[in-house]
């Protein structure tokens, strides 16, 4: 696949005067596990042909490169289970170390035993898999039918390869809460960093959010009793905020969209699998880049993104109460993790 950056234009500052650095890509929205937070049991996806072919993905990509991006990561749905995502790993990462700070990927390590060495080889060190639980019977009833044993293994693929690797573990009040501090303690042990995360209102599942909305400021006081947790200066490009666990070399972070919320810094936005521009996770106001690209090529890409920049909400609209309807209609497969 060729590789060609236009020249850079105007910068990546949103109407709030926050510079946009990183770009989150969806690049499907299909997935092999079903986690009750995040899908619906019956889903149904994007037709193929609406979504970005590898191409227009890599030269998206490269135009946010060209303007001043400097992370980008790649997610789904499963990223892995997109045929030829090893491609468009490959074209993005001959960008590292030129105008691309760091390439990543969120994925849910069912598949990381057979992409962890591509992965590496192209240019990605860092990696965060959707893990809830290491219980087996819990994990198969979050996911609805995942094997924890095929992402542990995924997992050891990836440290094996050279990857580092950060566990995402949503809290979840009833299902897997209880195990925080054991989890905290594997990752330790195993040289993994945690980041916790609190369910976010999107999409309309099959069952009512705050009966398993865990609050991650009562998640931090109960593990402050058990851990040495110091407050780490660490930046990773996200939302997260960190602490050293005592003497490891394990982070913890924490991303609290309801109870701490961090729009002021928001540095992100976020493309779909079909070419719809998100500048916020929490609202529907998006542009599509599909379009622009197709029709008019780079400058009208351009002036897309200045579009999407231009009504970028100064912060998300999240709350969780019994019976509130979602902050969007839209799952969080559609957009991107």
């Amino acid at each position: 696949m060729a590789s060609v950056l236009p020249p850079p234009t105007r910068a990546l500052v949103d109407a709030h005067g926050r510079s946009i650095r990183y770009l989150r890509i969806s690049v499907t929205d299909r997935c092999d596990l079903r986690c009750r937070y995040c899908m619906a049991e019956q889903m149904t996806f994007l037709p193929r042909a609406a979504v970005l072919a590898l191409e227009e993905i890599a030269t998206i990509a490269e135009r946010f490169i060209a303007r001043g991006v400097t992370k980008i990561r790649l997610s789904g749905g499963e990223p892995l289970v997109r045929r030829d995502v090893g491609d468009l790993v490959r074209r993005l990462g001959r960008h590292v170390g030129a105008g691309l700070d760091e390439l990543t990927m969120t994925t849910n390590g069912t598949r990381l035993r057979q992409h962890a060495d591509t992965l590496y080889d192209a240019g990605i060190r860092r990696l965060n898999v959707s893990f809830d639980s290491r219980d087996p019977d819990r994990f198969r009833f979050i996911t609805r039918h995942g094997d924890v044993a095929q992402v542990l293994d995924g997992i050891t693929a990836a440290q094996e390869a050279g990857l580092r690797v950060k566990i995402n573990m949503v809290a979840l009040k009833g299902l897997n809460e209880d195990e925080i501090p054991s989890m905290l303690q594997w990752c330790v042990d195993e040289g993994l960093d945690l980041s916790l995360i609190e369910t976010m209102p999107l999409g309309a599942i099959d069952e009512d959010r705050i009966d398993r909305f865990v609050p991650l400021t009562r998640v931090f006081d109960d593990l402050s009793t058990r851990f040495a947790l110091n407050r780490d200066d660490h930046r990773s490009g996200g939302p997260a905020r960190y602490w050293r666990v005592g003497d490891s070399d394990t982070r913890l972070g924490l991303i609290s969209p309801l109870t701490a919320n961090f729009c002021d810094g928001c540095n992100r936005v976020r493309l779909t699998t079909e070419g719809k521009l998100y500048a916020c996770l929490g609202h529907d106001d998006q542009v599509d880049l599909k379009a622009a690209l197709r029709t008019g090529g780079v400058p009208a890409l351009d002036a897309a993104i200045d579009e999407g920049l231009r009504i970028k909400p100064a912060r998300h609209d999240f709350r969780i109460e019994a019976g509130a309807a979602p902050a969007v209609a839209r799952h969080m497969s559609v957009t991107g993790g």
